[in-house]
């Protein structure tokens, strides 16, 4: 049986899968990835791209290509809830970071904006550059099974056009295939939660709504309509695709009952229902089925096999999370393979990966699962839960503009029902704040503050190790740049400023003995770069002749407050732990 070998086999195309061979192949890492399908994703599925994100497609050098494609962000934030598109608008959140507070939070957090980047464009331009800088692709290729030895991972693997099986032979194995994995399964990688909590369709079509939507620009339509079966994420989501002419609705069904008959007459019902109006021509271009999820992995690694995205994550699409904390798993573990591979990192370095990304895909589960239920109040502030009866229903949410207290008492539930999803459609600090705890961060000794807002909703920037550099302008010359920019690209970066030179020397040292890559940055007036907003200054939490490490996903490794005579032995030590050397 023939055998094929590589430094990484990536299982998946999608944005998990797609996002790991991406970064391998602009680190130098030989990589083949293989997926079952003839094709990359041909609907929309996810679709929110939020900051984060946004920074690591920066870094890995395609967020141009992103943005150039994507919906931008003024067009995403009037989430409205009616009755119908044509019918009674019920109310609007302004959202994805359109407030014009949040906004402002927005621009001092990121050089980046998010944006909504459907899945059926977002894997071609992760998948073409990952081709162009090595990455080898192998469509209708399954995998089947994988065994592991000491120094590798042999996977088998079927190409379905040909029918034949043959091994792929690599030093780690990436399982990157999405909510029903077989890599996970296969690895016996322990879970938590259940598949299956509910039903939803997804019916994508075509028709013109810019009558309908574009003096309200949004994302998501979310239609109240009383009389239908309220599964899935709601009574029925109209989704824009593209504006205004392609969308996509999500309408539930009974998971018991199980999913309809998908005929276009039937999609076209659905479709007609919650837009209002039947006259309005409509092309359905596919329909599916699926099921909402409540499933994380406890682990993500199980020796050479470590596993990412959907297959260990498995939520509603609430909150908008689900590429992007699969884009940030690959980003977290690709550069981690790549110093385990070269040899610059101890194999330690891998039991990371799961102690800092389980706790955020944890958290994503819980958070998007939650979203769903703070949706009720909604319903029940119109009244639409204390009858099965149709036109009570729709009695009750005209109650709402009666001139008397209840009207007024409804009216004013509604209004904060409706507020209350700021959880799910501004939750910034759920994006943000991600703090990683794990051997390859290295505390420093100072109490943990805490969050002086909301977490979930509000992003605090700090330079606690563990956390992701914040963001702030910078010059060199005539040049602008993010500290993101400065740090990233695949190496360690140390920051300092006037009066670092210990810590320049350090890391000289650091480069010489341990053969790290680590850029130097030092900013402040007369240095290379310049804070004329005096942003880092403030942000910076230590002195300027203090010293932050950053890796290579540009999460803080390191924090020294001040100058030391003793630089050099604390950097190497804590550039030997992070790469797992003790």
């Amino acid at each position: 049986m023939e055998t094929v070998e590589t430094d990484v086999l990536v299982v998946g195309s999608g944005p998990a899968g797609a996002a790991t061979a991406l970064a391998l192949s602009t680190y130098g890492v030989p990589n083949v990835m293989v997926t079952r399908y003839g094709s990359l994703a041909d609907t929309p599925r996810a679709h929110i791209t939020n900051q984060r994100t946004m920074e690591v497609l920066r870094d890995l050098g395609v967020e141009d290509q992103v943005t150039a494609l994507a919906t931008p962000q003024p067009l995403m934030g009037n989430t409205v809830f009616c009755t119908s598109l044509a019918g009674e608008e019920l109310g609007r959140l302004r959202s994805w970071g359109n407030d014009p507070l949040i906004q402002a939070a927005h621009e001092l957090a990121s050089p980046s904006r998010m944006c909504d980047m459907p899945q059926h464009l977002m894997e071609p331009v992760l998948v073409n550059a990952a081709v162009s800088r090595g990455t080898t692709l192998r469509f209708h290729t399954e995998y089947l099974s994988h065994e592991q030895s000491d120094d590798a991972v042999t996977a088998l693997v079927e190409d379905r056009l040909r029918g034949d099986t043959y091994r792929v032979r690599a030093r780690y194995l990436v399982g990157a295939d999405g909510g029903r994995s077989r890599v996970v399964e296969n690895a016996g990688l322990p879970t938590v939660g259940r598949m299956g909590v509910a039903g939803s369709l997804n019916i994508v079509f075509e028709a013109d709504l810019a009558h309908l939507t574009a003096h309200r620009p949004s994302t998501l339509y979310w239609v109240l309509a009383p009389g239908a079966t309220v599964g899935g994420i709601g009574a029925g989501l109209v989704r824009c695709v593209r504006p205004w002419t392609e969308w996509m609705v999500v309408w539930g069904y009974d998971l018991d009952a199980g999913p309809p008959d998908l005929t276009e007459e039937f999609a076209r019902s659905v479709v007609h229902r919650l837009l209002g109006d039947d006259t309005i021509p409509v092309r359905i271009t596919s329909t599916s089925a699926w099921t909402v999820n409540h499933l994380y992995a406890e682990t993500y690694a199980d020796r050479r096999v470590l596993c990412a995205g959907d297959a260990v994550h498995r939520h509603p699409p609430s909150n908008g999370l689900g590429s992007n904390t699969s884009i940030q798993d690959a980003y977290n573990l690709a550069w981690k393979l790549k110093l385990v591979l070269d040899g610059t990192a101890a194999p330690a370095l891998l039991d990371t990966y799961s102690a800092e990304r389980a706790p955020v895909g944890r958290q994503t589960v819980e958070r998007a699962n939650r979203s769903i239920g703070e949706t009720a109040p909604v319903f029940e502030a119109l009244d639409l839960l204390s009858t099965s009866d149709p036109e009570q229903m729709w009695r009750n949410v005209g109650a709402r503009k009666a001139a008397t207290s209840e009207g007024a008492k409804r009216r004013q539930r509604l209004r904060e029902a409706i507020a209350a999803k700021v959880y799910e459609f501004n939750a910034h600090g759920v994006e943000m704040n991600q703090r990683y705890a794990s051997d390859a961060v290295v505390p420093d000794g100072t109490p943990d503050p805490g969050f002086d807002r909301d977490p979930e909703l509000h992003h605090q920037p700090t330079t606690r190790p563990g956390a992701k550099l914040p963001h702030a302008w910078v010059v060199r010359g005539p040049e602008r740049l993010s500290t993101l920019d400065l740090g990233g690209h695949g190496r360690f970066t140390l920051f300092t400023g006037i009066g670092g030179g210990c810590w320049e020397e350090a890391a000289a040292a650091v480069r010489r003995e341990l053969g790290v890559e680590l850029a130097t940055v030092s900013i402040g007036p007369g240095e290379e770069y310049e804070d004329p907003y005096g942003d880092w200054a403030r942000l910076r939490e230590i002195g300027d002749c203090g010293a932050l490490l950053t890796r290579p996903d540009n999460h803080i490794g390191f924090r020294h407050a001040e100058a030391s005579p003793e630089a050099r032995k604390l950097l190497l030590g804590a550039v030997r732990k992070i790469l797992g050397h003790g």
